[in-house]
């Protein structure tokens, strides 16, 4: 039977993790170490949060969609490549020792945090954001998200800041529009993630559930203030939870 305090624990971190992760990402942050922190190995950990980020996402989704602001055409042309990409990295980290998961995920966030850290800087010196989605672009998005979702297979960790990254770089998209096609394809990779983890008994439904009801309510709250507040506050979001992620990590390494 699950102790009474841990309800409430995990509703909260899920609320906080998933206005971070609908704001531009790093929610995993909190949710990941809870669920350790509660008893679950680390890959069960990686498993379970997985449901909760797919019902996050599709709150996230619909708070944006009803504010105006989504792409569903360009977000399902990532979907496929993402989604064959997530099933290669979900099956890697079922297989891995928890040790060796821990030093990857924090070697992957260091880096993680200078990429975002040098998109932010760039964006805040005006440039004027204009989406670009030729073919060429189209095809170069497709096959960084390949990667990304093999990425965010094997943990969903951070991913965010790799999908920003990607969108305002490659095609254009101001932060606003990119969280939202952040959201969009996050459902169906973790869907497909979520799948390997389960069928190798690596999630558990209760926390899982109990989590999602929180970062469904951090989500839609988060979209809604992205949309209201602008650039500025996504960016700020964007610097503190990476650099609070890439600390966490490091610190753990040192344990």
């Amino acid at each position: 039977m699950q102790l009474v305090w841990q309800i409430p624990l995990i509703l909260i971190t899920g609320i906080a993790a998933g206005f971070i992760n609908s704001m531009a990402g790093g929610g995993s942050l909190l949710t990941l170490p809870i669920l350790i922190f509660l008893g679950l190995p680390a890959v069960k950990a990686n498993g379970t949060n997985r449901i909760a980020i797919a019902i996050q996402c599709a709150s996230g989704v619909a708070g944006f969609h009803r504010k105006g602001f989504s792409d569903f055409r360009f977000s399902a042309l990532l979907v496929l490549p993402a989604t064959a990409g997530a099933l290669i990295g979900a099956n890697i980290a079922v297989d891995m020792p928890d040790v060796m998961f821990k030093r990857v995920l924090a070697a992957i966030m260091v880096g993680v945090l200078g990429l975002i850290l040098v998109s932010s800087a760039r964006q805040s010196q005006g440039e004027r954001v204009i989406p670009r989605v030729s073919w060429n672009r189209k095809i170069a998005a497709m096959v960084v998200y390949f990667f990304i979702g093999i990425y965010g297979g094997f943990i969903q960790a951070g991913v965010g800041f790799m999908i920003i990254a990607a969108l305002t770089s490659i095609n254009g998209y101001d932060l606003v529009r990119a969280n939202a096609i952040k959201l969009f394809v996050s459902i169906f990779y973790n869907l497909v993630a979520l799948a390997v983890f389960i069928k190798s008994g690596n999630a558990d439904l209760f926390f899982g559930l109990t989590l999602a009801l929180g970062n469904a309510a951090g989500a839609w709250f988060g979209s809604h203030w992205a949309v209201d507040r602008g650039e500025k506050w996504i960016k700020v979001v964007l610097v503190v939870t990476s650099l609070a992620f890439a600390i966490r990590l490091v610190w753990q390494t040192l344990d």
